[in-house]
């Protein structure tokens, strides 16, 4: 996430800054943990008098840091979460990018039950904030249609220990299991899971798609896995060009994936309001700026907001590993079972 909003900011700095100003990013290690995340953002705000804050990863690290970002009417830009709190219109401060999870969770619920007729879904979830939102998206997705999971159990956050998850998963016989967690504990209980049962396996985007891949090795082809931003070696889309170039600017031996893809767009995004507020930039007027444009083309990745709509896109894919370890697009999941 760090490496894609820094690949933007330098990319506007070689092309002059915003308005004569070069874009800086001051960066914190909060461990993934609400406590860490709480007082980094606090020393961000107070200690480095930072002017936004950008690119927040994790729920439950969002959910401690926003409420000192509102307090102070700091711009919280492009967290990489889907939490639904985060879409609050009254949040005053925070300026979503991606989907929700409750679309990313729909979305697969839509596509399980409608192409290959799955009744029978499993959750396995990290047991936070974050991991309860997704549950509570497949949950309502699954409800919609008049069923139920047969089976949910979770993982503990910053742990691999998923074993007694995998227990009451496989022996709930499931069609299918959606998982609301991180790369490594994901990957272990896909491992673990195919030793008994054969379901499709589905993960949302916040799992860390290359590194899921990368974690499952050989085991990779056949796990899917939702995408709130495009395919990163999809040149066709001209801001992923962009992104690669930029990418390969900054870093020559940096990997594009989708999570600097999304850090690439949180910084682009924060440049379209810093631009249009001027050489005078306030607080207050970026934060106005992105209700005042509602339509941002970020060539070619559309985002729209509004008065009440802090969220930038609906926009879900739905992609598989393949043979080569790729994440492909899938229309249908009858054609690639």
């Amino acid at each position: 996430m760090r490496l894609g909003i820094e690949a933007a900011f330098a990319e506007q700095n070689r092309a002059g800054g915003v308005h004569g100003r070069m874009l800086e990013l001051v960066t914190r290690d909060d461990r993934y943990e609400p406590g860490f995340a709480f007082a980094s953002t606090r020393d961000l705000i107070t200690q480095e008098r930072v002017f936004a804050l950008i690119g927040e990863v994790g729920t439950p690290t969002s959910r401690s840091a926003v409420p000192l970002a509102e307090s102070r009417a700091v711009p919280f830009v492009g967290p990489l979460t889907g939490a639904g709190f985060l879409r609050d219109p009254d949040l005053n401060s925070v300026v979503n990018l991606r989907a929700s999870y409750a679309q990313e969770t729909e979305h697969m619920v839509e596509r399980l039950t409608e192409d290959l007729g799955v009744t029978r879904v499993a959750v396995m979830y990290q047991n936070d904030s974050f991991g309860q939102s997704g549950l509570n998206g497949v949950t309502e997705a699954l409800d919609k249609r008049g069923l139920a999971p047969v089976a949910t159990w979770y993982y503990e956050r910053n742990s691999s220990a998923v074993k007694a998850a995998v227990f009451h998963i496989a022996d709930s016989q499931p069609e299918a299991v959606i998982f609301i967690g991180a790369y490594q504990p994901v990957a272990k209980a896909i491992s673990l899971l195919r030793m008994d049962v054969d379901p499709v396996f589905m993960a949302v985007s916040f799992v860390g798609s290359n590194a899921l891949a990368q974690e499952l090795g050989d085991e990779a082809p056949g796990v899917y896995v939702t995408q709130v931003v495009p395919i990163p070696d999809d040149a066709g889309t001209p801001v992923v060009a962009e992104y690669r170039e930029a990418l390969s600017e900054l870093d020559p031996s940096a990997v594009p994936g989708f999570v600097s893809l999304e850090g690439y767009l949180a910084g682009r995004l924060a440049i379209v309001a810093l631009e249009t507020c001027g050489a005078d930039v306030t607080r207050a007027c970026f934060l106005g700026a992105f209700a005042e444009l509602e339509a941002i083309d970020l060539s070619g990745v559309s985002l729209q907001y509004g008065p009440d709509d802090n969220q930038g896109s609906d926009e879900v894919l739905l992609t598989v590993i393949n043979d080569d370890g790729r994440f492909v697009p899938v229309a249908n999941l009858g054609d690639s079972q």
